[in-house]
């Protein structure tokens, strides 16, 4: 049985009816179909009325019961039993058109009916999902594996670096791939990384411990203040208040390992609105450490003059040239 809304499609003043005719033609194009070709068979039989009107009103003339008022509804008449009338037997073009028509429809064959499995919308898709391959973990976790690898220097892997480094060219060659990485995402020249990581660490020889000796992997002493949520360690540090130096308990962010600390590093700058000047400057390492003392990243007054000559030593200076050409 044919929606009550698209039977209103078949009375004159009610425009609802071709809204849902729009709608039905998404979904069965063919009894949509049907349904406009009887609305073009009642536009033939309206203008068919329509002359056989004037054909009459040769004969009306003088009659005083004509008036526009009265042409107005007889035109409602006549388009309403024009409606009427297609939407019954006919005059048979309504079918000659369906006839034609329905050849052309996408998803029905040369008499209107609707071919198998033609798709008409999404819904008409199979949409279950293929049987997993056993061997797929196996391969996923393969992948992964050589993925891991592949983000660390050959013969280097992150997790095997000490927490404690025996000489400024053993802290340079071991860190120096880890910092060229994180220079390829931010810009940030990677000596400089690895000159201020050593002054904060004396060459990796002062690492940030906990109380019980655990490794915090910290290389830049960021403090674990209220923004952080991961681990920290807490000791005594030296803090230059009005120029004069002072023994302060703090606490400090701990990481899993270096990379991750070069990793908050870039984060820590990013995020706090006053470094915006120290990034601009990130392709000039010598302009870099000095904005990065004016924007107060240390209490030490030199602590920018003191980057800059660690960046200048011969031991930077040869190990960095010397790794530009090796794998990482």
């Amino acid at each position: 049985m044919q929606d009550y809304s698209l039977q209103q499609a078949r009375v004159y003043t009610d425009f609802s009816g071709l809204n849902a005719l729009k709608t039905q033609a998404r979904t069965d194009k063919r009894a949509a179909l049907e349904e406009v070709a009887r609305q073009f068979e009642s536009l033939f039989l309206s203008e068919m009325l329509k002359s056989m009107r004037k054909a009459g009103d040769v004969l009306s003339e003088g009659n005083y019961l004509k008036s526009n008022q009265s042409d107005l509804y007889r035109d409602m008449f006549d388009n309403q039993m024009s409606l009427t009338m297609a939407g019954g037997q006919g005059t048979g073009l309504a079918e000659a058109l369906v006839r034609q028509l329905s050849r052309q429809i996408p998803g029905l064959d040369s008499e209107g009916d609707k071919l198998a499995g033609h798709k008409a919308s999404l819904a008409d898709y199979d949409r279950s999902l293929p049987a997993l391959s056993a061997s797929l973990p196996g391969q996923v976790q393969k992948v992964a594996s050589v993925a891991q690898e592949s983000a660390v220097a050959p013969g280097k892997n992150v997790s095997e670096l000490p927490d404690r480094f025996d000489s400024p060219e053993h802290f340079v060659s071991a860190l120096l791939p880890v910092a060229k990485r994180i220079s390829r995402d931010t810009g940030i020249d990677p000596k400089l990384m690895v000159a201020q990581a050593a002054l904060e660490t004396g060459w990796g020889r002062h690492m940030i411990r906990g109380e019980q000796g655990e490794p915090s992997f910290n290389l830049f002493g960021i403090k674990a203040d209220g923004r952080w949520k991961g681990d920290a360690v807490s000791l005594t540090t030296t803090e230059y208040r009005e120029g004069l130096p002072m023994k302060e308990q703090a606490s400090f962010r701990a990481y899993r390992d270096y990379e991750s600390s070069f990793r908050d590093y870039v984060s820590f700058l990013e995020s706090n609105p006053r470094y915006r000047e120290v990034l601009s400057a990130a392709d000039k390492p010598e302009v870099f450490a000095e904005k990065l003392q004016e924007a107060g990243y240390a209490t030490d007054p030199n602590y920018g003059s003191k980057i800059r000559q660690i960046m200048n030593r011969d031991s930077l200076m040869t190990l960095s040239m010397g790794s530009d050409g090796m794998k990482e």
